[in-house]
C-alpha cells in the first residue's frame, strides 16, 4: 500500500502540486458557471490555500491555516452540479500533470469525503 507521504513526492512535490492547482483554478476562472463564485475573492489567496491544502492531504507538509472547509463556503450556494464539476477539474488537472492514478483516487475520496461540508 502507498503511504501518503510517498505521495506527496510522487506526484512532484510542492512546485507540482502549484502547477496543478494554477492549471484548476485557470479553468475554473473561465468556466461561466463556476467563475461568479469567485468574483468577489482574491484568487492569489485561494490558491495558496488549495495548494497548501492539497500537499497536506497527499502527505507533504503541513501549512494549511485555512478557515474550515464548511465555514470558508457557507453562504456560496454552491450546488451539487457545481461542486462536481469542480472535482472533474481537478481531476483532469492531476491527470494532466501525469499523476499516479492512486494519488488521483486519493484527491478524489479526499473531495467527496469534504462534499457534505462543501453544499452545507
Amino acid at each position: 500500500m502507498t503511504t501518503a507521504v510517498s505521495m506527496y513526492a510522487r506526484v512532484g512535490g510542492g512546485p507540482a502540486i502549484k502547477h496543478v492547482v494554477d492549471q484548476l483554478y485557470t479553468w475554473i476562472l473561465t468556466d461561466e458557471e463556476l467563475s461568479p463564485y469567485f468574483e468577489r475573492v482574491t484568487v492569489e489567496s485561494l490558491k495558496r490555500h488549495m495548494a497548501a491544502l492539497l500537499a497536506q492531504v497527499l502527505g507533504g507538509p503541513a501549512e494549511y491555516t485555512g478557515r474550515e472547509l464548511g465555514d470558508s463556503h457557507r453562504g456560496l450556494g454552491v450546488t451539487d452540479a457545481h461542486y462536481t464539476r469542480v472535482v472533474d477539474l481537478a481531476l483532469a488537472a492531476l491527470f494532466l500533470a501525469h499523476a499516479p492514478r492512486d494519488v488521483v483516487a486519493a484527491v478524489e475520496d479526499t473531495l467527496l469525503s469534504v462534499k457534505p461540508d462543501i453544499l452545507g
